[in-house]
């Protein structure tokens, strides 16, 4: 057995074949991460966040994005990494989460977007097991790329879920956005 097989065989025998695919590469805090493209409706510049009061510090506020109400999240900070001044190169993904069946639409800021990178699964690893003092669960796994450098691949509703779980719209497309505590 080649080398190629005997890693397709076990990234397929470690669950991970359902993960290969394309994946939207970012940066934050010079680390690298990928979102299933499926997950984007698409990439903008920063723009305006109107605060909203009494939320964590990672809800940074609500856009307006051609009429439509759109939390933002701070994904540095969501993450635990420290906050920077936006940049020219900083920007807001939208990503379709689901919440009780309802698609919603969150944005979610990054330091910058890199490319959109297609994972085979011999590119691809289970995440690492940290024990039980250090939740992971909203990880994927973990991507090679071309160059060898690690994309740790995200599952952004899992990342979200705490934060989406306090988001409801109603119907008049107005979003309340709160925390639910853990």
């Amino acid at each position: 057995m080649d080398e190629t097989t005997e890693t397709n065989s076990r990234a397929a025998a470690q669950g991970l074949a359902h993960l290969a695919g394309k994946y939207l590469a970012f940066v934050l805090s010079q680390e690298k991460y990928g979102l299933q493209i499926t997950k984007v409706q698409e990439i903008i510049g920063m723009m305006h966040i109107t605060h909203v009061p009494r939320t964590a510090n990672y809800l940074k506020g609500v856009i307006n994005l051609r009429g439509k109400i759109i939390p933002v999240v701070d994904l540095r900070l969501k993450f635990g990494l420290p906050s920077i001044e936006p940049d020219d190169k900083t920007c807001i993904l939208v990503v379709e989460v689901t919440l009780s069946g309802k698609s919603l639409a969150v944005g979610v800021i990054v330091d910058t977007v890199l490319e959109v990178l297609n994972f085979h699964v011999n590119q691809l690893e289970p995440a690492p097991e940290y024990g039980a003092s250090l939740t992971t669960n909203f990880i994927l796994g973990m991507g090679r790329s071309s160059t060898e450098n690690v994309i740790i691949l995200v599952d952004i509703e899992k990342a979200l879920a705490d934060t989406v779980a306090g988001m409801a719209a109603d119907s008049a497309g107005t979003t309340q956005i709160t925390e639910i505590k853990e």
